[in-house]
Order: C-alpha cells, then sequence, then structure tokens
C-alpha cells in the first residue's frame, strides 16, 4: 500500500522564475563548460535543461590564450581559455540555429573589456535575437582595459557601468544577469552595484584566481600564467556567496553556480537562496552531469517530500 502511495504521489514540481525569467526546471549550463551550441546533444536532451548558457562573447572574434588552457587539480581543475569565441554575429550564424532546433532555452553570456565593449556586444546581439534567447549573462569578471589594476567586477563602479552598457545595448530586449566574481572583500557591495547598474539577476561565482607552477622548471603550468579555479573546491565558495548576497538582498534574483556536481549540491544553493543554479566543471568529467543533476534533484526533492520549489528556496535564511 505504502509502494502504491509513493508510486502514485506526484512529481516535483520544479519550475522557477529568475527575475522575470520563467524556467521549466532550475537546472542549466554554466557558461565555458558546454561550448557554443550544442555540443552537449548527444549527451543531454538541451530542452529538458532549465536554460543553456553558451561561452561567454565578445562583439567580434577573440583569439583567448596560449595553450596550455586547462589543468587538473583533486578538488578540479585551472583554466586559462581566456574567453575564445567567434563572436556575436558568427555565432547566431553557426550556433543559435542548433539550439533552437534542439528546444533548448538559452541564456547568452557577453563579455567585453571596456565599457564600450559590453555595449558593442549587447546591440550585436540585440540584432540577432530569437525567442529562444530568454537573458543575457554580462560576465563581467574580465580585464579591464580602463583599469588595468583590476577586473571589472572587483571595483563596484565598474561593474555598474558594465551592467548598465550592456542594459543599454540590449535597449531593454532581455533582462540583463550580472555573473560576479567571488574575489573580492564585500560581494555584497558588488551585488548591489550591479542591481543599481540595471541587472535582473545575479550570477554567483565565477572562478577563484589561482595558479599551478612546474617545480622542475619553474614555469607556470597554464599558458596564460595563472587561471580560474573551478569544480567541487569552488561549492562551498559559491553557497557562502549566494547566502551573503540573499541575506542582503531579499528580493534579489539569484543563480547558483560554483562544483555543482550532484543533486543535492544543487539543493543545497537553492537552500542558501538561489533561484536556479549552473552546471559547469561536472561536464568536464561527465557531459551528462546537467541532466543526471537534474534528475538527482528531482529524486532528493521527492525523498524529502518537497512538491515545489518554493518550500526548498531560501530555507536557509528561515
Amino acid at each position: 500500500m505504502r509502494a502504491g502511495l509513493a508510486a502514485s504521489r506526484a512529481r516535483p514540481d520544479l519550475a522557477t522564475r529568475v527575475g522575470g525569467v520563467r524556467l521549466a526546471n532550475p537546472v542549466m549550463t554554466a557558461s565555458g563548460t558546454s561550448g557554443h551550441g550544442v555540443e552537449l546533444a548527444p549527451w543531454t536532451d538541451l530542452g529538458r535543461l532549465g536554460a543553456v548558457v553558451v561561452k561567454s562573447l565578445a562583439a567580434g572574434p577573440w583569439e583567448g590564450n596560449p595553450a596550455p588552457r586547462l589543468w587538473p587539480l583533486p578538488g578540479g581543475m585551472l583554466n586559462s581559455v581566456g574567453l575564445q569565441g567567434p563572436g556575436v554575429a558568427a555565432w547566431a550564424a553557426e550556433h543559435l540555429p542548433g539550439l533552437e532546433a534542439a528546444g533548448a532555452t538559452v541564456v547568452v553570456s557577453l563579455w567585453g573589456d571596456s565599457v564600450e565593449a559590453y555595449r558593442r556586444a549587447a546591440e550585436a546581439l540585440a540584432a540577432v535575437l530569437t525567442p529562444a534567447v530568454v537573458a543575457v549573462e554580462a560576465n563581467v569578471s574580465c580585464p579591464n582595459v580602463e583599469d588595468a589594476s583590476a577586473t571589472f567586477a572587483h571595483s563596484a563602479a565598474a561593474t555598474s557601468a558594465a551592467v548598465a552598457a550592456t542594459a543599454a545595448g540590449l535597449g531593454g530586449a532581455r533582462p540583463v544577469w550580472a555573473k560576479l566574481s567571488p574575489n573580492v572583500t564585500d560581494l555584497a557591495e558588488i551585488a548591489g552595484a550591479a542591481l543599481a547598474g540595471g541587472a535582473g539577476g545575479l550570477t554567483l561565482v565565477n572562478t577563484l584566481r589561482g595558479m599551478a607552477v612546474d617545480p622542475a622548471t619553474g614555469r607556470p603550468r597554464l599558458g596564460g600564467g595563472g587561471g580560474g579555479l573551478s569544480g567541487p573546491a569552488l561549492h562551498p565558495v559559491a553557497v557562502r556567496a549566494v547566502h551573503e548576497v540573499r541575506a542582503a538582498f531579499p528580493d534579489a534574483p539569484i543563480v547558483g553556480v560554483g562544483g555543482v556536481s550532484t543533486g543535492e549540491d544543487a539543493a543545497e544553493l537553492i537552500a542558501a537562496g538561489a533561484d536556479a543554479v549552473q552546471v559547469g566543471t561536472a561536464s568536464f568529467a561527465d557531459p551528462r552531469a546537467p541532466a543526471r543533476v537534474l534528475d538527482e534533484l528531482v529524486a532528493w526533492c521527492d525523498a524529502q517530500r518537497i512538491s515545489r520549489l518554493s518550500e526548498l528556496k531560501g530555507r536557509a535564511h528561515a
């Protein structure tokens, strides 16, 4: 009898909203870890995911950093890819149609090395938008050539300016989510600046700065020198960031990202205050990871008798 009751229980409703964007479920890919388009399609039904977040695009093509670009570590990996990409127009022509055909909900990540470059990238995207693209993620964890001492996300003023330029370039056509860096002393201050600049959501967080050196040669193991640490080692940093920013901004839309490898990892970020999550580095070892995390999150919620995501969201702040 109990088995029959369990089998008849309704599947948990994981529909969620990130600000004005409704998603069928909270599990997305993370920018930079699943390619520009349908690279994961042989292993994952992209239409099942909450969204596919594509690799960060500039207004024009960008070569990125010299090889080697990845270095595996026990707790994840270092990367120094350097934002290689074809540019917005080429991406829209070569990759967006495949995502549309796969039934994917798309979030486009944009970057620039100056405030004006963010505006140009957004204007280029505005010219090729289709209904499949539901939001834009402004990757502000990038070097700022107008202030060589910092990345955009390390400065409240620069973050606000980059987000505002992205929003202006889009002309209000899509909401802008600001992807922030954990490498700051006061993340809430930067988050507040992003929201003040017009961000309709916050993606927390990008990679931690790190480095690996070959002791035999004294040379960096990555062609670009240092790199960004991602994977399981980043997860508690992401949980702390989401919890801290949710406490500071109770109504802000938040996407949690960092070391999500299991459904319980996703549930933890949601309990800390995220409205949705992204799966990134786990996809390198297992291209089925985003779909697997979604299935595990459904099973976890079912086991916990959570019938809808709102029962889990922000539980750590109750």
